[in-house]
């Protein structure tokens, strides 16, 4: 698989993604708008977290990294007013069967370290986690997928204990998104000037060529592509190995096979000329 250059990256590639957050008076800017356009509403103070790593309890535990984490207090008084939002733009259509699996693991992660030894449960934080994909990942050409925990039995009841996942289609027609979602969803998976239609999309679209043309985002991503690259060269070198290996076993096993198919035939020979010699025997015995 080709490695793309840096200009050919869009918003649900994640360095590209990472990069925009990361870069300094740009980061919150871009979140904000990208949280607005998805929920609809204005958001108050921000706390922005690229690519915060929950280690393993311990060496044989499973950690995790979220791409971008981030904490909106709506109060600045409260820490019970707090909301975390997980950000997650995902390409890999290999994982669509555990996908659901992955997020619960995410908000598990989330909540185990959202709690100060001795606080109470009630400022247990509100986890939203947003999953931006260009597959459908449920089949039904939805947009929006909304997920929360409810009772089978009586699905109208109030039940709210503040985990709550959005998967979006980027591609999805149907439901009811606003057209500044279908828009700002299609920009990210090509973001392109084309694809900027509207202010806020065109002000995003000066952000991403900004980091573009940033000479140490450019260095960086010319670390990993060179790594990639040496690691797919690696990849094709060993297979290479493998198939010289696997012919060569498979040489030996057919040379093992036809010297054993010989070594029957010479043994049904000798055993028909034994036999042969028998019957000549007999014969003369009747002359």
């Amino acid at each position: 698989m080709a490695i793309r250059k840096l200009e050919d990256l869009n918003l649900l590639d994640d360095f590209l993604f990472c990069s925009m957050v990361n870069y300094p008076e740009i980061g919150e800017k871009f979140i904000r708008e990208l949280l607005q356009v998805i929920f609809g509403k204005k958001f108050g103070t921000l706390t922005v977290i690229p690519q915060k790593v929950y280690p393993g309890t311990d060496t044989d535990k499973h950690g995790t990294r979220l791409d971008i984490y981030i904490e909106e207090n709506m109060t600045n008084e409260s820490e019970n007013d707090i909301t975390v939002y997980d950000v997650e733009p995902d390409k890999n259509i290999n994982d669509i069967n555990i996908l659901p699996k992955r997020v619960r693991f995410y908000h598990a992660k989330i909540d185990a370290h959202s709690l100060k030894s001795g606080e109470s449960y009630r400022m247990l934080k509100k986890v939203i986690v947003i999953m931006i994909t260009p597959y459908d990942p449920f089949g039904l050409n939805h947009m929006i997928y909304t997920i929360r925990n409810k009772c089978e039995e009586i699905p109208e009841m109030p039940y709210d204990d503040g985990a709550r996942t959005v998967f979006l289609y980027t591609k999805g027609t149907e439901g009811n998104p606003s057209a500044e979602l279908k828009q700002f969803l299609h920009y990210m998976e090509h973001t392109t000037e084309e694809n900027a239609t509207t202010d806020n999309l065109r002000s995003i679209h000066q952000m991403v060529n900004l980091i573009k043309q940033d000479e140490e985002v450019s260095l960086q991503y010319m670390k990993i592509f060179e790594r990639e690259e040496m690691l797919i060269q690696q990849g094709i070198e060993q297979g290479i190995q493998q198939g010289i290996q696997q012919g060569r076993k498979e040489e030996q096993a057919n040379t093992e096979l036809e010297r054993q198919r010989a070594e029957k035939e010479k043994a049904r020979a000798d055993q028909l000329e034994k036999e042969l010699q028998h019957l000549k025997d007999q014969l003369k015995e009747f002359q």
